[in-house]
C-alpha cells in the first residue's frame, strides 16, 4: 500500500500510522492509536519492576577481640540479612597493634563461612584492604526457600487472622 493511502486509512479510523520495521524493504508499517500503545509498554515495564527481587547489601562490622557472645549475635544478624534475600557484606578492622594478627580475623571469617553453612555463599572471598579485612556473603538457593516458606507462612497467619471474627462480634452472636 502507497504510504499515502495508509495515512489516509489511519486518518479515517483516528488512529496513527506507525512504522514497525524500517530496515525491510518495503517498510512495514502498522496502523494502531500510539498513546494506548506507549501506556500499555508503560504499565508492563512497572508490573515487571515490582516482580523483580531487589538484594541490597548489608554490612557487619567485627573486630579481631569479638567476645562469643557478641560474634553470636552478629552472627543472628548475618542470618537475618540472608533469610531476607540480602547480601551481607563482614567487615573486620584491625587497630593499632592488631595489625600483626590479620590470621585472627581469617579465623574469624571461615567460622563464619562454617556457621552458616548451607545459608551462605560467599561472592567475594576475604580481602585484606589497609586495616579492614572484608568479604561478601550472599544467599544460598536453600536460604532463598526457606524466605519464601517464611512468607507463605506469614500471608497465611494474615489472611487467618482477617478471616477470623473479632472478640466483640462472638460475645453478641
Amino acid at each position: 500500500m502507497a504510504t499515502e493511502d495508509a495515512l489516509a486509512v489511519a486518518l479515517e479510523h483516528g488512529m496513527d500510522l506507525v512504522e514497525v520495521s524500517a530496515e525491510s524493504r518495503p517498510p512495514v508499517c502498522r496502523i494502531m492509536d500510539y498513546g494506548k500503545y506507549k501506556y500499555t509498554q508503560k504499565k508492563k515495564q512497572q508490573s515487571a519492576k515490582k516482580r523483580a527481587s531487589s538484594q541490597s547489601l548489608k554490612e557487619v562490622k567485627l573486630r579481631p577481640k569479638t567476645e562469643e557472645h557478641d560474634y553470636q549475635f552478629k552472627l543472628k544478624h548475618i542470618t537475618r540479612f540472608l533469610l531476607e534475600g540480602n547480601k551481607a557484606k563482614v567487615t573486620i578492622r584491625f587497630r593499632g597493634r592488631e595489625m600483626a594478627h590479620k590470621n585472627i580475623g581469617m579465623e574469624m571469617l571461615r567460622r563464619i563461612i562454617a556457621d552458616l553453612g548451607e545459608l551462605a555463599t560467599v561472592a567475594s572471598e576475604p580481602m585484606m584492604e589497609g586495616r579492614l579485612l572484608h568479604m561478601i556473603l550472599t544467599p544460598s538457593p536453600k536460604a532463598l526457600v526457606i524466605k519464601r516458606a517464611n512468607d507463605e507462612k506469614r500471608k497465611a497467619k494474615e489472611t487467618e487472622s482477617k478471616n477470623q471474627p473479632d472478640d466483640e462480634e462472638k460475645e453478641t452472636n
